[in-house]
Formats: structure tokens, C-alpha cells, sequence
């Protein structure tokens, strides 16, 4: 590993998109990639491809709703929120790889135990 970009986990952008909309309201896409990119401190780059395809999954899932609105701009941008069903099932996911962070956290902290040769 050395100076670039983080790889997205599986599984993990979906999470980042929902927890976005959740924390911040209603945004178009770039604002919600824009947002993630911010937020990771720049260690992760999102393309448009990546994002929308997010975007598509969330809504075909009922976790997000999308609706037509004029951008900061003046362009007319596809703005995306999140439904109650989201809301759900961000706190499902977020509760999951928080158990899953707390576990690496713990195996990686793992001391030699006299066992290693």
C-alpha cells in the first residue's frame, strides 16, 4: 500500500451514500460524491459511474426516493433523499461494520502470545 487512493470495500459505498442522505438532506449526486470525498479526508475518489450506480441500486431498493430540482448552478439536477425504509436499513448496516471494526480492531491489536516462531 502506499500514497494512493483508497479501494472501496464491497458493499461500503451504499452505506456512505445512506449515511450522507441521512446526515445531510436531500443532494444531487456529485454533491453526494463530493461530500464522501470530503468527508474521507480525500483518501477515496469516487467516479460518476460508481456513484450512480449506487444511486440506481439504493432507489430499485426503496431505500432512497429521487426527484427533479434546480442545482446550486441553476442546472436541473436529480436529487436524491432517503426513505424511512433507508433509514432502517442504514442502522442495520452501520451496527454490522461497526461489529466488524471493533473485531479487526481487536485481531489486528493481537500481541504475540508465545505461540509465534
Amino acid at each position: 500500500m502506499g500514497d494512493s487512493k483508497l479501494d472501496l470495500l464491497q458493499g461500503t459505498l451504499d452505506l456512505m451514500v445512506l449515511q450522507t442522505l441521512a446526515a445531510m438532506g436531500s443532494l444531487h449526486g456529485y454533491g453526494i460524491a463530493r461530500r464522501i470525498e470530503q468527508i474521507s479526508g480525500d483518501e477515496l475518489l469516487l467516479n460518476q459511474g460508481t456513484i450512480y450506480a449506487s444511486l440506481v441500486r439504493l432507489q430499485q431498493r426503496g431505500w432512497i426516493d429521487a426527484a427533479w430540482g434546480t442545482s446550486e448552478n441553476n442546472r436541473k439536477a436529480k436529487f436524491y433523499s432517503i426513505t424511512e425504509a433507508g433509514r432502517k436499513q442504514l442502522a442495520q448496516d452501520a451496527a454490522y461494520w461497526e461489529r466488524l471494526a471493533g473485531v479487526m480492531g481487536r485481531v489486528l491489536a493481537m500481541q504475540n502470545e508465545g505461540g509465534g516462531r
